[in-house]
């Protein structure tokens, strides 16, 4: 039905008049938007329709029109299910092809609700401007359901606040106008199985001056030394900038708070005065004057009290605090240690328990809750941040909830932390560095901590002071999720890219982390996320990723436990326990979540490799624990959790907190230990001092230098696999047909954790495909994806392919995922090399099943997730760079063959651990002869402590071993070949080229 058919006639308004409130004699009429009649139909833009969304497959409502005896207004209703794990709602668009509404002239939107009286939040947003319902600005407000039956829902559009924690295009104007609307949305509980129905949504009511004019001030908090004055600026704002039609006033004055008149301050009041005909953003500026005395203090509060008429009133009370000083923790002369005891010994259980809190951003709203709860911790999830998605909005946001923590009593700056893991990946621009498996494969220490600098530097220009990262799990089945997070399956590579930590914090004696370029790196997933048992997860659908892993002790410590020591030693500042489960084999107590494993968490990391950090814990991981709330608190804590990240329950954790403290079942002794730890860090950081964003180095994001780092990162991680007839590198004269489904696709090169937690397809932030780079390359090369452009006429051909992204268990095998090639890269890959030479490269987290077609394959190439920097895989195709990367973990035959790794006692691969073919660099001449006298060279550099040397000498022996391979790589020639990498990489140089002469001699 045309949207203007849906005007109700004056028989039926007069009809619905019991159920609503009377109107007021000149208020017009109500205008219906949706009466769920079948009048909109369930679509999406650009239609006019309904439509449902979520965080991922399970969380969409199911929504039908049903039919009501008891229907409030007509004969159907809008009813539905929903059970919500991550977020789910339903829209409703206005048609993108008709002019958007008006809703301008009424007083606000209502709608009839069945209540289920479950007490929860339902989030309720109008569309505001922009250019239609999916490119609007989004308003928003909430109700909750604490009642039975049908109950009309009223809200004035003065309610509605411009939604902080996501918007779907840049701001507009921050702005409601009320003139372009585009339809509406609802947000439904998390964490509840529930049932719903609606009907009826109108506009009523009459607008006055309180909805089109609006009383702002610039901020909530208004710090000032002790003696100083502070400046509130006050502004008029209107609807599209119109003068105002009627005076405003605003009345203030000083009034209760923590500070004292007369002693902390001089009282004030006044009225300030907008009159008739004022122009729209007009301000004028309360100053504050505070006094200064002799004592040392902690913050002091002074809330000025703002009444407003003819418009509306600011959301809260600014508050000026008189900042803490004179105090020892304030003395950054005082040694860290001394600073904490002090401030410890200050502070309250229930501010100790703010401390151990973490918060998501998008659940504070502007973050009155950071003081009202006295958090000490905010966090972006995946995908979570402010709009615009820029630096500097970036560090605006933080800013503003670092101003919060200074209307706390001691001031405690926040620590805010983001899952940066290969490079700042929330930012729109950032520098994106290929995901760890390729950093992996790189082999180059040197490079893994340039990468970290890089990281480093560019979240901490954001204002962003902590990274959840690095992930320093041992993959061993590549089924899993988030096998790309690892550096490879052998501890022995993951510890030598530890570099990275040095990169992220700089030297182990955390005295560079107050730097501007430097950040609090996390150790995770603690321990054993890399071994889960496939089948073994219990979470919704996921088939391997948080499950269980079942280890004797001595293969926990060598595989699993190995790289956190390094960790430890290495000066990491914080540690991540993991979702899965461990199960040491003979220890009698089965398999136990790692966040309640204080023999883990307080026996190995913090007493026997003793680790200094705090302990956060994964996102609302303590729910994943046996037993009721209280329990999943107390048992994370006292098994050495310091800092839980509750990012929707953090009033629930809080309280639960400190009531099992008080009840005795959490130690103050542990929760000091905690705090103290937690505060460390912060001090470390230099927060204290300087708690807001250093943007200085904010024109390094994105830049030429930092992308030149992810430019060779991309080079070195490639792993050459075969090369017949020598098709790599590519010649400039040669004519290239290229093809496949990520040859010029942004998104699926850089992966998941990329802009959003499970990433997408296509260009959604600022870098270079693999396609594009070829051609920078100088290549002469034609693209058809599908490869259904004519063949004939080319040199060569290179077909892109693989994976597209997905995090977490969302990408496990057997959800919905598998290792093999789709149907259209297969046909690419057939195509192309029937018709002629080929290269394929395969653009995935993981390897790819590729047994069947390595005969009709002439070149094949790991490509792994290169990030932004399409250009380094150029670089290597077209001999500007040689490849150089070798295989992080084992390349299987056939899925039946997993778990494969090296090491294992049957071990036949497609390709083994290790294996990588090189160019520009010929191999060796004369066979075991030569092989003799490197083992010999090696066994001396190895006794000399020259492990540059026996490096090189290895990787001679590999390549002399590799030409005669050829193809031909057996199980005798695989098992050897894996071990002298390993053992490469633990330096024992001499060993190495035993195990590679064995290799030769089985070829």
């Amino acid at each position: 039905m045309p949207r203007a058919a849906l005007l109700v006639s004056t028989a039926l308004l007069a009809a619905l008049m019991p159920l609503s409130a009377a109107r007021a004699a000149d208020d017009p009429s109500p205008t219906p938007v949706d009466r769920f009649e079948g009048e909109v139909p369930f679509a999406a833009q650009p239609a006019d329709g309904i439509f449902t969304w979520g965080g991922d497959s399970d969380d969409p409502p199911q929504l039908r029109f049903a039919d009501r005896a008891d229907a409030p207004e007509g004969a159907k209703v809008l009813a539905g299910t929903y059970d919500i794990s991550g977020y789910g709602g339903f829209t409703h668009d206005f048609a993108a092809a008709e002019p958007a509404h008006d809703w301008s002239a009424h007083q606000g939107i209502r709608f009839w609700w069945d209540g289920q009286d479950n007490g929860k939040k339902t989030a309720f947003e109008i569309k505001d401007g922009g250019a239609d319902g999916e490119a609007s600005e989004l308003w928003t407000t909430s109700f909750t359901d604490d009642f039975t039956g049908w109950k009309q829902i009223e809200i004035p559009f003065t309610d509605f606040v411009y939604r902080t924690d996501y918007q779907p295009v840049g701001g507009i104007d921050h702005v409601l106008g009320l003139t372009q609307m585009w339809g509406y949305a609802v947000t439904l509980p998390v964490g509840v199985q529930g049932r719903f129905a609606m009907d009826d949504v109108e506009l009523y009511g009459k607008a006055d001056q309180s909805l089109r004019a609006s009383v702002t001030t610039d901020a909530a908090v208004y710090p000032v030394r002790e003696g100083g004055t502070a400046s509130v600026k006050v502004t008029v704002a209107t609807t599209g900038s119109a003068p105002l039609d009627e005076p405003v006033t605003v009345s203030y004055a000083t009034t209760g708070g923590t500070a004292e008149a007369g002693k902390d301050y001089q009282a004030l009041s006044g009225t300030l005065t907008f009159p008739a005909g004022t122009a729209s953003g007009t301000a004028r500026t309360i100053k504050v004057p505070t006094l200064k005395d002799r004592s040392a203090e902690s913050a002091e509060t002074i809330p000025l009290k703002l009444t407003v008429t003819g418009a509306k009133a600011p959301a809260e009370t600014p508050q000026v605090v008189i900042d803490a000083h004179g105090l020892p923790y304030l003395d950054s002369k005082l040694p860290v240690r001394k600073r904490v005891a002090d401030l410890l010994s200050r502070m309250s259980l229930e501010e100790k328990a703010g401390q151990m809190t973490q918060a998501e951003r998008g659940a504070v709203g502007t973050g009155g809750d950071v003081t009202a709860y006295d958090l000490g911790s905010l966090l972006s999830g995946g995908g979570s941040t402010p709009t615009p998605n820029t630096a500097a909005a970036w560090a605006q946001m933080i800013d503003s909830f670092q101003l919060r923590a200074q209307a706390t009593r001691f001031q405690i700056p926040l620590i805010y932390g983001v899952d940066a893991v290969h490079g700042h990946n929330n930012l729109a621009g950032a520098t994106i560095m290929p995901h760890n498996i390729g950093i992996g494969a790189t082999r180059d220490p040197r490079l893994a901590e340039q990468a970290g600098a890089v990281t480093a530097s560019e979240v901490r220009a954001t204002g962003v002071p902590w990274d959840f990262a690095p992930c320093l799990c041992v993959t061993r089945d590549e089924r899993w999720g988030r096998s790309y997070e690892s550096f490879g399956e052998d501890p022995a590579l993951v510890k030598s890219m530890e570099t990275v930590i040095q990169g992220l914090q700089g030297r182990a004696d955390g005295r560079d982390l107050k730097d501007n370029d430097k950040v609090l790196a996390t150790a995770k997933h603690f321990v054993g996320d890399g071994g889960t048992a496939y089948g073994s997860s219990t979470t919704g659908s996921y088939t391997i990723d948080q499950g269980v892993t079942t280890v004797t002790r001595q293969q926990l410590e060598a595989i699993h436990l190995a790289p956190y020591q390094t960790a430890v030693d290495r000066g990491i500042g914080t540690v991540m326990p993991s979702y899965s489960s461990l199960d040491i084999v003979g220890d009698g107590q089965g398999p136990v979540k790692m966040h309640a494993r204080a023999d883990m968490i307080n026996g190995v990391l913090k007493d026997r490799m003793g680790f200094k950090g705090f302990v956060v814990s994964d996102w609302n991981a303590i729910d994943q624990l046996p037993g009721d709330y209280a329990s999943h608190v107390s048992t994370s804590v006292n098994a050495g959790v310091d800092m839980m990240m509750v990012p929707y329950s953090y009033q629930d954790f809080t309280a639960t907190l400190i009531d099992q403290v008080k009840a005795g079942k959490v130690g103050e002794r542990r929760i000091d230990d905690a705090v103290s730890r937690i505060l460390t860090q912060k001090f470390e950081l230099g927060l204290f001092e300087h708690p807001y964003a250093d943007t200085s180095n904010a024109s390094r994001i994105g830049s030429t230098a930092h992308r030149a780092v992810a430019r060779q990162a991309a080079a070195e991680s490639q792993v050459l696999l075969k090369n017949s007839s020598g098709v790599l590198p590519l010649k400039k004269s040669q004519k290239v047909y290229v093809a496949g489904s990520n040859a010029d696709d942004l998104g699926n090169q850089t992966g998941g954790w990329t802009i959003t937690w499970q990433g997408q397809s296509g260009t959604h932030t600022t870098g270079t495909t693999i396609l594009q780079g070829m051609k920078n390359a100088g290549g002469d090369v034609t693209y058809s994806k599908d490869a259904s452009a004519p063949t004939s006429g080319y040199d060569v051909g290179v077909v892109v392919v693989g994976e597209t992204p997905y995090a977490e268990g969302v990408g496990d095998v057997g959800n919905g995922n598998d290792l093999a090639l789709s149907a259209a890269d297969q046909a690419a890959v057939d195509k192309v090399c029937a018709a002629m030479k080929c290269a394929v490269l395969i653009v995935s987290g993981r390897p790819q099943l590729i047994g069947d077609r390595l005969g009709e394959i002439d070149a094949l190439v790991a490509s792994w997730l290169p990030g932004t920097e399409g250009d380094g895989v150029a670089d290597v195709l077209y001999g500007r760079k040689a490849f150089t990367g070798r295989l992080p973990v084992t390349w299987p035959k056939s899925e039946a063959q997993l778990p494969i790794n090296v090491g294992d006692a049957s071990y036949d691969p497609q390709y083994p651990y290790g294996w990588g073919l090189t160019t520009l660099t010929k191999a060796p001449q004369g066979g075991t002869a030569t092989l003799k006298a490197l083992g010999a060279a090696a066994r001396a550099a190895e006794r000399g402590g020259a492990d540059s040397t026996g490096r090189d000498l290895v990787t001679r022996a590999r390549l002399l071993v590799q030409a005669k391979v050829g193809q031909s790589v057996t199980a005798a020639v695989s098992k050897p070949f894996a071990d002298a990498d390993h053992l490469l990489l633990t330096g024992r140089y001499a060993a190495a080229v035993e195990k590679l002469t064995e290799a030769y001699r089985a070829a």
